[in-house]
């Protein structure tokens, strides 16, 4: 409790370390014009015209409601694919035998690519929530489970010593010398894990369902309709930036204060 506090408290520092990163979007958008320029609004759309359309939709409900149900499947797989690659690939990492058994195994989950896990699902699971969920879970799964895995494999053999010499309690083991080190390769597989999450919900909703934002995208490119479309991606971009920016970033910095 004391630590959301804390992280609370400290947020206006959070927000005014972002200027960098928004003077970055703001570059962007000034490419994203000259683009527009030259190429004219058939093919790439005015920043302007972009975000009129995506005011316009954002003020209908249906829209928000096709957003909700985006955020919903891709919060439950991602959560899912979190909690499952971080417990796991903890486990894997404190024993060699599991760590040594589990490599083929993500080396399959990683060498496999998306689309097919999209196919297969809709197989398996028909054209809904199921597809694309499970997507997401075996897409994310093995990006956090390595980072798991890495972080626990890689820590300080003295620090070991260390905490079986004063016989420290597992708890204090884990949480003030283990954690540390591996939450700096596991938040890494965290936020990769968020990105490959946001990326392929709108994938498998274009191809599986016939709701939710991939499917508003598949509709916006059948109808050539490129303003709508962009505004959509802007919707998963700044989607995906308020989670990781404002939710995850600001519970790294409290966590690796030790670094300081």
């Amino acid at each position: 409790m004391n630590f959301i506090i804390k992280i609370l408290k400290d947020f206006p520092s959070y927000l005014w370390s972002g200027w960098s990163s928004i003077a970055s979007i703001l570059l962007f958008i000034a490419f994203w014009d000259m683009g527009n320029q030259i190429y004219g609004n058939l093919v790439l759309p005015s920043p302007l015209e972009t975000f009129q359309t995506l005011v316009t939709m954002l003020q209908n409900e249906a829209v928000w409601t096709e957003i909700n149900i985006t955020l919903y499947r891709a919060s439950v797989g991602f959560g899912l694919s979190l909690l499952l690659g971080s417990v796991l690939g903890l486990l894997a990492g404190f024993f060699a035998t599991a760590s040594m058994m589990s490599r083929p195994i993500v080396s399959i989950l990683v060498g496999m690519p998306p689309i097919a896990w999209i196919v297969l699902a809709m197989i398996w699971f028909g054209m809904g929530d199921e597809t694309v969920i499970f997507t997401i879970i075996v897409a994310s799964f093995p990006i956090i489970f390595v980072g798991a895995l890495q972080g626990t494999r890689t820590l300080d053999g003295e620090l070991k010593e260390m905490a079986e010499s004063f016989s420290l309690p597992w708890h204090m083991r884990f949480l003030d010398i283990y954690f540390p080190h591996i939450f700096s390769y596991i938040f890494p597989a965290w936020v990769s894990g968020l990105g490959m999450a946001w990326k392929i919900v709108i994938m498998a909703e274009l191809l599986a369902t016939s709701d939710g934002m991939g499917a508003l995208l598949a509709v916006s490119r059948s109808q050539l309709d490129t303003p709508t479309a962009l505004a959509l991606v802007s919707i998963m971009i700044a989607s995906l930036m308020i989670i990781e920016y404002i939710i995850l970033e600001p519970i790294k910095r409290e966590v690796e204060l030790w670094r300081d």
